[in-house]
Order: structure tokens, then sequence, then C-alpha cells
């Protein structure tokens, strides 16, 4: 699964550890999302788009395979 998280951070200024916080997981989480190690639950990408204001679908996108 793609995203755009990294971007939207930036946008924001904000860091993983900031992120993490707002949406109550460990940085490390973060990290792995954003490395499309680890795919977030449902609960967890619609938490992570409201930070951005943003849909699930703008920030995630699943690829071939998924």
């Amino acid at each position: 699964m793609k995203n755009i998280i990294r971007v939207e951070r930036a946008v924001l200024n904000i860091s993983q550890a900031e992120l993490a916080e707002r949406v109550q997981v460990t940085r490390q989480t973060i990290n792995a999302i954003e490395l499309g190690k680890y795919v977030p639950s449902a609960a967890l990408a619609m938490k992570i788009a409201r930070v951005f204001g943003k849909k699930v679908e703008e920030v995630f996108e699943l690829e071939d395979g998924d």
C-alpha cells in the first residue's frame, strides 16, 4: 500500500513523533507505515488522514497485489 504521509507531514511541518502522538501510536509505527512495511488498520488510517484534513483515499492507495 502506497501512502503520502511523508509529504503531508512536510506540509504541516510535523515530525514522525508528532504525528505518532496525535494518533496515539509509536514513532516506529509511523516510520513502518511510511516505508510500506506495515499496513495500518482502518481506524488508524482514518486517524492519520484526519490529522492531514484529507480522505483516507487521498493519503493511502492500494497497489497491484494488495
